[in-house]
C-alpha cells in the first residue's frame, strides 16, 4: 500500500580496520561522518560490538590481532586486497610469481595459490616468501592462475602495496582510476617519500608485521599486537 513505511536498508558494514584510518586522518566523506559508536554504547549488531563478540571468544590471554577478519564472509565483494611473494629465478636475481593471495573487504580470503613459474627457480627466497620447495609440488600452472586472478580483479578495486610490482609479476594489468595502493596514497607518505608496509600497519593499525617470513592468510603468526 502506497501508505505504508518502507524500512530502510541496513548500512552496509565497514572493516574496522578502515574505521580505524578514517578517523586517525580525519576523511570527511558519508560514511566517515556517521557517529561511531564507543565500547560503552556497542550493540550486538555494530561492527564494534561484532568484533567485541570474536574477541570474547578468545581467551582473556590472548593478544588482539587488529587484521582479525570482522566477520566469515568468503563472497566476492567490489573491492579486493591482493599480495603476491616472489622467487628468484634466472641467475636468481629476477623475480618470479612464487604465490598470490587475495581478499575480500571484509579481509577473509578468496584465493590463494602457490604458483609453478615458467622459469626455473633457482632462490627460493624462504626467509622472505615463506616460500618452500614441497609448497610447488601441487602448485598451480603461472597462465593458469593467471587467468583466475584476472577473473577476480576484473572491474572491481585493487587494493594493495606497491602493487605495480604484484601486477608486474603477473604480467597484468589494471585500470588506474580503480587502484587503491597505500604505498602511493599522499597522506602515507613522509616527506614525499614511500614508505614499507610494515611501518604503516605499525603506525596506523598498531600491528607489528613482516619481522620473518611472510604468510599473507595467517595474521596470528605473522602480525602480532602492539603494546
Amino acid at each position: 500500500m502506497g501508505g505504508e513505511l518502507r524500512k530502510k536498508p541496513k548500512p552496509a558494514q565497514l572493516n574496522p580496520n578502515w574505521i580505524q584510518l578514517q578517523q586517525k586522518l580525519k576523511i570527511r566523506g558519508s560514511d566517515a561522518s556517521r557517529p561511531f559508536k564507543n565500547s560503552e554504547t556497542e550493540t550486538p549488531n555494530s561492527i564494534l560490538g561484532k568484533r567485541k563478540e570474536r574477541q570474547d571468544a578468545e581467551s582473556n590471554d590472548c593478544q588482539i590481532n587488529p587484521l582479525t577478519p570482522v566477520n566469515d564472509d568468503s563472497s566476492l565483494t567490489d573491492a579486493v586486497a591482493m599480495d603476491c611473494e616472489m622467487v628468484g629465478v634466472g641467475q636468481g636475481n629476477r623475480s618470479a610469481l612464487g604465490r598470490v593471495t587475495l581478499v575480500n573487504r571484509w579481509g577473509n580470503v578468496i584465493y590463494d595459490e602457490f604458483v609453478r613459474p615458467v622459469e626455473r627457480i633457482v632462490d627460493f627466497r624462504t626467509k622472505i616468501s615463506g616460500i618452500r620447495p614441497r609448497d610447488l609440488r601441487k602448485a598451480k600452472d603461472f597462465w593458469a592462475v593467471q587467468k583466475k586472478v584476472a577473473e577476480l580483479i576484473k572491474d572491481r578495486i585493487l587494493v594493495g602495496h606497491a602493487l605495480h610490482n604484484d601486477l608486474k609479476a603477473l604480467l597484468l594489468s589494471h585500470t588506474k582510476k580503480d587502484i587503491r595502493d597505500t604505498s602511493e596514497y599522499q597522506p602515507f607518505l613522509k616527506s614525499h617519500s614511500k614508505r614499507a608496509l610494515r611501518h604503516l600497519a605499525a603506525e596506523h593499525l598498531g600491528a607489528k608485521i613482516q619481522t620473518g617470513e611472510h604468510c599473507p592468510v595467517s595474521p596470528s603468526t605473522s602480525v602480532t599486537k602492539l603494546k
